[in-house]
């Protein structure tokens, strides 16, 4: 297992490893995945609470009753509801993301699984997401737990992170090569 020297990566691995294993002995994993799948979809649809998590300027108390009311309000409850008032109270919102993304990358290692984090220019379809991780199951030999998350700006297509390997076929990326290779003609 692979770890960034980074301080952030490093707190976000040691939150997400303290989680797993919280979840492991109550045998939660399953529902703290699916918890914290809600509240990475509650940060990637309000611009509001990503500030609250990512900004040094609120207070510690400030920052644990908003997150305590935002799980509350989406009804995240028991370990991870629990797990984000500890964070908030440690002074750790910052890290969430790291967090969440360490958490799947375990519980996946833990299944046997490979992991694909995918950003797509839509959201992708049940069926969609099935042929993706029939695909990328014959390029890692093993199942495949695949996390998507919508990206607009990237126009069309996909792009796919699986270890240390990445799979561009975003328009975006295509039209920058194409302007890049048209600067170098003229």
């Amino acid at each position: 297992m692979a770890q960034s020297s980074s301080p952030i990566s490093g707190v976000a691995e040691r939150y997400a490893h303290s989680l797993f294993e919280l979840a492991l002995e109550s045998k939660s994993v399953a529902k703290v995945e699916a918890d914290l799948g809600r509240f990475e979809a509650l940060l990637d649809g309000s611009e509001d609470l990503r500030r609250l998590i990512e900004s040094p300027v609120f207070a510690a108390e400030d920052q644990a009753r908003a997150i305590a009311a935002v799980a509350d309000k989406a009804k995240i409850t028991g370990l991870v509801g629990n797990f984000l008032r500890v964070v908030a109270a440690n002074r750790r919102l910052f890290a969430v993301p790291g967090m969440i993304a360490g958490f799947r990358r375990i519980a996946a290692e833990h299944r046997g699984e490979a992991l694909a984090e995918v950003s797509s220019a839509h959201e992708l379809t049940a069926a969609q997401v099935n042929e993706l991780k029939a695909a990328l199951k014959g390029v890692a030999g093993k199942d495949v737990s695949v996390a998507v998350t919508v990206d607009p700006s990237l126009l069309g297509g996909l792009v796919v992170r699986m270890g240390s390997r990445q799979i561009d076929t975003s328009l975006k990326t295509k039209l920058n090569s194409l302007k890049l290779a048209l600067k170098e003609v003229g």
